[in-house]
C-alpha cells in the first residue's frame, strides 16, 4: 500500500476540472487523510490547459509532491505537459474521445477510457468528471459510498435523480476501469487514515476566516488574481455579522475607503495583488501620516504589470517594505501555514490599532490558492486588542483648544477618538501637522512628531517572528525562506539530515521591522546560508545582507518561471552549492 498518493486531473479550463478535483479532495479528507492541493490554471475565464494535483497521505502534506501516481487526462495537452512527472509505477487514464496518444518516452501505461461515453449514455457529457473519479476509485479499491456524501452536497439542491445519476456514472467508471485493469485493481491503494475530519481550505479562506474572528465588519476591494476568495467569502459571510463588502472601482478607492471605516471605529480592511498594492502606495503613506489603521492583504503573483497573474511568485516584498514615499512606521507579516495566515491576521488587526500604523500581510499564489488540510484552529487562543480608543467622557478644554489626537506620547501612540465623541474634535491631514493635527511644517515639530510615530515600532507586539528548527548548535548550512516555501524546506531540511548533514532552518515571518536580533545566531552559527526564494533578484536574500550581514557566507535559490519549488527540486540545488 502506498504511504503517498500524487494524483492530477487535466484539461481545458472550463470543462469541469476543478470539481473534479474538488470532489476527489472532499472525499478524501473526509477518511481523514491529509492533503495539499495546486492548482494550475491560465489567465482567462474558459480555455487554456488547467490541472489540479492533489497529494495525499495519512500523516500531514507539507508541499506538493515531486512525482505523479494517477494522471486523468481530458485532454491530449494534458498528457503532453504533465507525463514527465510519471515513473514506471504510474499510469495515465485517457477519454477515448479525444484519441489519446502516449508520448515515445513516457515511463507509465496509457489506459484509453471512454468518460465521455459512459457520461452521455447517462445523459449528459458534463457527468465525464464523476467517471473519471470512479476509474480512480478502482485504482485505489475506494468503496463507491466513499463520495456518496459528497455527491449529495453537491449535487443534492439538482434533484434525487440528479444525484443518482452521478453516483450511476461513478460506478460505471469504476466497472469500467475494472475490465481494463484486471488484476491491478488496488494497485495504488493508500494505507488507511486515521478518519479525523479536518478542515480543508485555502490560504485566503484561512484569512478571510481570520478577519471575522477579529471582528472585522467591512471589506473595501476590487476583484484581482489571487485575492478575490477573501472578498468572495466575506460577500457571503460579514452582512450575517452586521458587516459589509464593497467592490470599489479601483484599489485606490478600497484602501482610502478602509483608512475611512477606520477613522469612523469599524474594524476594516482590504485585499489585493501586486498590481492593487502598486496603486495603494500613497494611500499607505496616508494611513502611516494620520495614523489611523490600515490592515492590508498581499496575495502575490507574477509581475511585473499584468504578468503572470495565476501563477506563483515572491517578488512583492521590497515593494512592500520600501514603496511608500516617505518614511512612515509600518509592519509587514509573512504567514507560511493556513494556521498562520488566519492567527496573523487577526495580529494584523491588533498591530494596526494598538499602534496606529499600516500593518500588510503578506502572502502568496501558493498559499493563497493551494487548498490544504490543516487542524481546527484553537479559537482559545484568539485575543482582541484595540489599543487607546478614548472610552470615557473627555473634559471640556477650557481654551478651546482641539483635542491633542497626536500628543507626544513616550510610547508614540496617541489617544484616539471616534467621530462625534464630545471634546475630541481635532484636524486630520496628510501634511505635517502638531499634536492637534493643525499643518505644521515647524523644524521642530517636523523632528517630534517623526520620532514620535516611528517610536511606536519599540512597542510592537509579535510572537514568533522567525519560525525556526534548528537542532544544532553549529550547521553546515541554514535554509532560509519566508511564505509558501516552508513545507519544501522542511522535507528538504529532514532529507539532508537524514544524509549526515547539520540543517538549519529559519523561516521569516516578521518581515519589517526585520527581525535581525533573532536570525543573527542562526546566521553566524552556519557555515554556509542559503535563502529560498520565487524571484529573479534574490529580495529576501538582500534584505537579509542589509540587516543583518553574512555577505561572505550568504547564497539564493530564486525560482520565477510561475511555478512552486518541488522537494526534490530543492535538494539538488541545495546540494549543488554546497558542493
Amino acid at each position: 500500500m502506498l504511504h503517498q498518493l500524487s494524483w492530477k486531473v487535466g484539461g481545458q479550463q472550463g470543462e469541469g476540472i476543478e470539481s473534479t478535483g474538488e470532489i476527489f479532495s472532499m472525499a478524501m479528507n473526509r477518511l481523514g487523510y491529509h492533503l495539499y492541493g495546486y492548482r494550475h490554471f491560465s489567465s482567462r475565464i474558459k480555455g487554456g490547459h488547467t490541472n489540479n494535483k492533489i497529494t495525499v497521505r495519512p500523516t500531514e502534506v507539507r508541499s506538493i509532491a515531486d512525482d505523479l501516481d494517477i494522471l486523468v487526462a481530458f485532454d491530449q495537452e494534458t498528457i503532453e505537459v504533465n507525463y514527465k512527472e510519471l515513473t514506471e509505477k504510474s499510469i495515465i487514464l485517457a477519454d477515448s474521445k479525444f484519441n489519446p496518444v502516449e508520448p515515445e518516452d513516457s515511463k507509465a501505461p496509457l489506459f484509453s477510457v471512454p468518460f465521455t461515453e459512459i457520461a452521455t449514455e447517462l445523459g449528459t457529457s458534463l457527468m465525464k468528471n464523476m467517471v473519471a473519479i470512479g476509474a480512480t476509485s478502482a485504482l485505489l479499491k475506494l468503496e463507491i459510498s466513499v463520495f456518496q456524501d459528497v455527491v449529495d452536497e453537491i449535487f443534492g439542491r439538482k434533484g434525487k435523480e440528479v444525484v443518482e445519476k452521478n453516483v450511476e456514472a461513478i460506478k460505471r467508471g469504476y466497472d469500467v476501469m475494472s475490465d481494463l485493469i484486471g488484476d491491478r485493481v488496488g494497485e495504488w491503494a493508500l494505507e488507511p487514515a486515521d478518519g479525523k475530519r479536518r478542515m480543508f481550505m485555502i490560504g485566503n479562506d484561512a484569512v478571510a476566516l481570520g478577519a471575522l474572528a477579529a471582528g472585522v465588519r467591512f471589506m473595501a476591494a476590487y476583484p484581482i488574481t489571487p485575492a478575490s476568495e477573501i472578498m468572495e467569502y466575506l460577500i457571503k459571510k460579514l452582512p450575517k455579522f452586521g458587516g459589509a463588502v464593497i467592490q470599489t472601482e479601483d484599489e485606490i478607492a478600497a484602501a482610502t475607503m478602509a483608512i475611512g471605516a477606520n477613522y469612523g471605529g469599524v474594524r476594516a480592511f482590504t485585499a489585493s495583488a501586486g498590481p492593487g498594492l502598486s496603486l495603494m502606495m500613497e494611500s499607505i503613506g496616508l494611513s502611516g501620516m494620520t495614523e489611523q489603521p490600515l490592515v492590508i492583504i498581499d496575495t502575490q503573483r507574477g509581475g511585473p504589470s499584468t504578468g503572470l497573474p495565476t501563477k506563483q511568485e515572491q517578488s512583492d516584498l521590497m515593494a512592500m517594505l520600501y514603496g511608500t514615499h516617505g518614511e512612515i512606521p509600518k509592519v509587514v507579516i509573512a504567514p507560511s501555514t493556513l494556521e498562520e495566515a488566519f492567527f496573523d491576521t487577526i495580529q494584523a488587526f491588533n498591530i494596526a490599532e494598538e499602534l496606529q500604523i499600516p500593518v500588510i500581510v503578506i502572502t502568496d499564489l501558493q498559499l493563497a490558492l493551494g487548498k490544504q488540510t490543516a487542524e481546527p484552529f484553537d479559537y482559545s487562543k484568539i485575543e482582541i486588542r484595540r489599543g487607546k480608543i478614548v472610552q470615557e467622557e473627555l473634559p471640556a478644554n477650557e481654551n478651546k483648544d482641539y483635542f491633542r489626537r497626536y500628543e507626544n506620547t513616550k510610547d508614540g501612540v496617541s489617544p484616539r477618538v471616534f467621530p462625534g465623541t464630545p471634546n475630541g474634535i481635532h484636524h486630520v491631514t496628510g501634511v505635517e501637522h502638531d499634536e492637534t493635527g493643525k499643518p505644521n511644517e515647524a523644524q521642530g515639530n517636523r523632528n517630534t512628531q517623526m520620532d514620535k510615530r516611528f517610536r511606536k515600532l519599540e512597542f510592537l507586539n509579535f510572537e514568533t517572528p522567525v519560525h525556526t528548527n534548528a537542532p544544532y548548535e553549529f550547521a553546515d548550512v541554514l535554509l532560509v525562506g519566508f511564505n509558501s516555501t516552508r513545507g519544501a524546506i522542511e522535507e528538504v531540511q529532514e532529507a539532508l539530515i537524514a544524509e549526515g548533514l547539520k540543517v538549519n532552518h529559519a523561516h521569516v515571518r516578521l518581515l519589517f521591522p526585520f527581525p535581525s536580533e533573532e536570525l543573527a545566531p542562526l546566521v553566524n552559527s552556519a557555515k554556509k546560508v542559503i535563502v529560498v526564494e520565487n524571484n529573479k533578484t534574490s529580495q529576501l536574500a538582500n534584505i537579509m545582507k542589509m540587516n543583518v550581514g553574512g555577505h561572505d557566507k550568504t547564497l539564493s535559490i530564486t525560482k520565477y518561471d510561475g511555478t512552486p519549488l518541488l522537494p526534490r527540486e530543492l535538494k539538488n540545488r541545495v546540494k549543488e552549492l554546497l558542493d
